[in-house]
């Protein structure tokens, strides 16, 4: 499904939430909506250091703007925090250092050898707060009521089943909790080819469904050229 100019947002909007959570919870729940996007990924060849040149390089974007990203999502000491999909780790090592010793950071990945590199750096460096967890297509497998943020960079539509892993997202988060969204702006005739054929929608629907999971957006803190960056509060 394409993203719309803004004059289609509420047709858009309706027909997102009609599709994947009123009319089809069989569908939501048990069809990938964008099947193998994460085959790469799963493979038991994948090559680590490959995803760290490809994930940790000047020219991406948000790699680019880091420091401004970790400056602008309202982050304090002491939060627990949940880098979901969480990669090769750079994010992780930079919420370590903005929650504190005080704090956690709870790297989730689909992926055992991304972990794997975070469990290494973690021992090296003595970064006691950080954890990792195994996630499933469908869940984050994270505790109720654990975390008070959930950081979400170019990972939304890595999400096979957006319903049931928001879910368990909206279980994680407390009261209050925060969702971070950043991910590739995906608008017709501007996005490359590339983003147009494996980012499946844009902003406007992965923000209904964020709100149709239980949660509201806030704003929009820090502004990018090839990526939004959007906060969410837990109704």
């Amino acid at each position: 499904m394409k993203n719309m100019p803004g004059s289609m947002r509420s047709p858009l909007a309706a027909l997102t939430i009609l599709c994947l959570f009123a009319s089809g919870p069989l569908m939501a729940q048990d069809k990938s909506v964008k099947p193998g996007i994460n085959k790469r990924f799963l493979d038991p060849e994948l090559k680590v250091g490959e995803w760290v040149e490809r994930f940790e390089r000047e020219g991406r974007e948000v790699y680019d703007h880091r420091d401004a990203i970790m400056d602008g999502i309202g982050l304090e000491p002491g939060m627990s925090v949940a880098d979901i999909g969480s990669g090769t780790g750079f994010f992780t090592r930079m919420l370590s250092a903005r929650v504190g010793d005080q704090g956690r950071v709870i790297a989730v990945d689909i992926v055992p050898k991304f972990l794997a590199r975070i469990e290494g750096f973690k021992e090296e460096e003595g970064l006691k707060n950080i954890s990792t967890q195994l996630c499933s297509a469908k869940s984050t497998r994270l505790k109720k009521n654990s975390i008070d943020a959930a950081f979400i960079c170019d990972t939304y539509h890595h999400f096979e089943f957006p319903e049931a892993t928001l879910k368990s997202l909206h279980a994680a988060l407390r009261p209050k909790g925060v969702i971070v969204l950043i991910d590739f702006k995906r608008i017709e005739g501007q996005s490359s080819d590339f983003i147009m054929n494996h980012v499946r929608a844009g902003q406007e629907v992965f923000t209904a469904e964020i709100e149709a999971a239980g949660f509201k957006k806030i704003d929009e803190p820090i502004k990018l050229k090839e990526n939004y960056v959007v906060r969410f509060r837990k109704n």
